[in-house]
C-alpha cells in the first residue's frame, strides 16, 4: 500500500474538467492505497484576497469531495491551515532552498507574465508545496505533466535538506509522481482547456437547467448537418464522450463520421447526459449540505489524523537541524 499525497486548491467552485483531470482519479487512488488529500487554502492566497470567498469555497471542495464519493474513513481530506505543522516545515525547508532554483519556476515567471505581483508568497510557492508533500512521508504524488517541475523541486529540497542534516541517514522520503491523465483534453465552452482563468468551465454542481443552458453556448464550426465529421477532432464530441454510455458514444462517432447529425442534436444529447451522470453525487450532496456538522466532524477528524502524521516527520526535522 502507497500514501498518496495532493491538494486541491479553494481558488472557486470546482468544475467538469477537475473532475475528469484529477478528482475521479483521486478517488480511484483512495481504494487500495493510503490517500491524504488537502484543501491548499494557504496557496490560495497567493490570487485569493476575499476571506469570505476563501472560508466558502474551502468547505464547497470539502462537501463537493464527499459527495462525488470520498470514503472519510479511507482517504484523509483535511484542510492546509488546519495542520501548523505545514508552515514551520516550510520555514526549515526554506533555509535550505537556493533561489536560484525558486527563479527558474514556470509558474512564478507565467504568473508574474500574466500582471500578478511578485510577491514572497508566489515566489516560494515551491517551498511550501514541498512541505505539503514531504510532510506526510508520501510515495505518490499524482501530477499533471505540466506540474512535474514543482515535484522535482520537492525532491531536490528534500534530497539537499538530506545532506545538510542527514549525517548520512534521510529525514525525508522522496516522493515519486503519479502522472495524470492530461487535462487538456477537457474542453470548455470556447473549445480551449476548461479552466476558471478562461471563463469557460461548467461547475459539476450548477443547477441543471443552467448545464443545459450553457452547454448550448459551446462554440462549433460551421460545418453543416449533412456533412461528415471527424469525432476524434471535435471538442463538442469529446465532452459527450466523456458522459455518454460506451454504445452510445460509439453510436454518434458512426453518425459524425456518416453524416447527418447537427451540433445542436449532440448539445442536447451533452446537456442530459451531463445532468444524469452527476445526479447521484447531487442528491448526497444536498445530504451533506443540510447537515454541515457532519462536514464540520469529518473535517475534524482529518485533521486530527494529519497532524498526527505530520508530528512524525517534523520531529524528524527538528531533530536534524537542531530545532528541539
Amino acid at each position: 500500500m502507497k500514501r498518496i499525497l495532493s491538494g486541491i486548491q479553494p481558488s472557486g467552485a470546482l468544475h467538469i474538467g477537475n473532475y475528469f483531470g484529477a478528482l475521479k482519479q483521486f478517488l480511484a487512488l483512495e481504494r487500495d492505497n493510503e490517500a491524504f488529500y488537502f484543501v491548499a487554502d494557504y496557496h490560495a492566497l497567493t490570487s485569493l484576497r476575499d476571506p469570505q470567498a476563501l472560508r466558502g469555497y474551502t468547505f464547497d471542495v470539502i462537501v463537493t469531495m464527499l459527495a462525488l464519493g470520498l470514503d472519510p474513513e479511507k482517504a484523509t481530506l483535511f484542510v492546509q491551515s488546519d495542520v501548523p505543522e505545514t508552515t514551520e516545515l516550510a520555514w526549515l525547508l526554506t533555509t535550505v532552498t537556493p533561489m536560484g532554483w525558486l527563479e527558474k519556476c514556470v509558474s512564478y515567471k507565467d504568473k508574474v507574465q500574466q500582471g500578478l505581483p511578485a510577491e514572497h508568497g508566489l515566489f516560494a510557492y515551491p517551498v511550501l508545496q514541498a512541505a505539503d508533500i514531504l510532510l506526510y512521508d508520501a510515495d505518490l504524488v499524482p501530477v499533471g505533466q505540466d506540474q512535474k517541475q514543482h515535484l522535482e523541486i520537492t525532491r531536490d529540497i528534500a534530497e539537499r535538506f538530506n545532506h545538510v542534516y542527514g549525517k548520512g541517514s534521510e529525514v525525508f522520503r522522496l516522493p515519486n509522481p503519479y502522472i495524470l491523465e492530461t487535462s487538456a483534453v477537457i474542453p470548455g465552452l470556447d473549445g480551449r482547456k476548461m479552466s476558471k482563468s478562461y471563463g469557460n468551465t461548467i461547475e459539476i454542481f450548477e443547477e441543471p437547467a443552467a448545464i443545459r443552458k450553457k452547454v448550448k453556448k459551446i462554440v462549433t464550426d460551421s460545418t453543416p448537418v449533412e456533412a461528415p465529421k471527424n469525432p476524434d477532432t471535435d471538442p463538442l464530441f469529446g465532452l459527450y464522450a466523456l458522459f455518454a454510455s460506451p454504445a452510445d458514444r460509439a453510436e454518434m462517432a458512426e453518425r459524425y463520421r456518416q453524416g447527418g447529425v447537427g451540433y445542436g442534436e449532440v448539445k442536447s444529447r451533452l446537456g442530459d447526459a451531463m445532468v444524469a451522470f452527476f445526479e447521484p453525487a447531487r442528491e448526497r450532496r444536498k445530504e451533506w449540505l443540510a447537515h454541515p456538522e457532519r462536514v464540520a466532524e469529518v473535517r475534524a477528524a482529518a485533521a486530527d489524523r494529519a497532524r498526527r502524521a505530520a508530528r512524525t516527520v517534523l520531529d524528524r526535522a527538528r531533530e536534524a537541524c537542531g530545532v528541539c
